[in-house]
């Protein structure tokens, strides 16, 4: 890390800090030549690979506005969409690849749609698993209701 003052080509980190939900670490720096202080941003960058080869960061708005089409109607809230986007972030990053499939994030996303709407969960889950009958729809809902009746402490939605 060069230093902004004198363009010594090493500097000391005095403190490192955690900030945007472990996202981003903030580190205050000093140069060993000039004495300077100074603080740098690192973040880990997570990107999408699209159907076309293209590339491009993660959006917790593009997870939001995916699933908001299948919540249509439906009783979820924004705060309940974001919280959503949140824990389909961290659960990418958690496998720890900075590079995913934008399948994969759709697949991500299953998991907290079907804990917050099961109504929502069916209609997101029939694209993404290219649902193309109706035995394809039976045979998610009998899976829900199987999940049902093993947690008993899970309240219907």
């Amino acid at each position: 890390m060069h230093c902004p003052f004198c363009r010594h080509s090493d500097s000391r980190v005095v403190d490192s800090r955690t900030a945007e939900d472990g996202a981003t670490i903030r580190r205050r720096r000093q140069c060993p030549a000039c004495g300077r202080r100074f603080t740098t941003v690192e973040t880990t960058s997570l990107n999408v690979m699209k159907r076309s080869g293209a590339v491009e960061p993660f959006s917790r708005d593009k997870v939001i506005a995916g699933v908001r089409k299948a919540c249509q109607g439906r009783p979820v809230s924004e705060d309940d969409l974001a919280l959503l986007a949140q824990q389909v972030e961290e659960t990418i990053r958690g496998t720890g690849v900075a590079e995913v499939d934008a399948h994969e994030v759709g697949l991500t996303i299953l998991g907290p749609l079907r804990d917050l709407d099961e109504v929502a969960y069916l209609r997101f889950a029939s694209v993404y698993r290219a649902f193309s009958s109706l035995e394809d729809f039976e045979a998610a809902i009998t899976a829900l209701r199987l999940e049902r009746e093993a947690d008993p402490a899970d309240p219907p939605s």
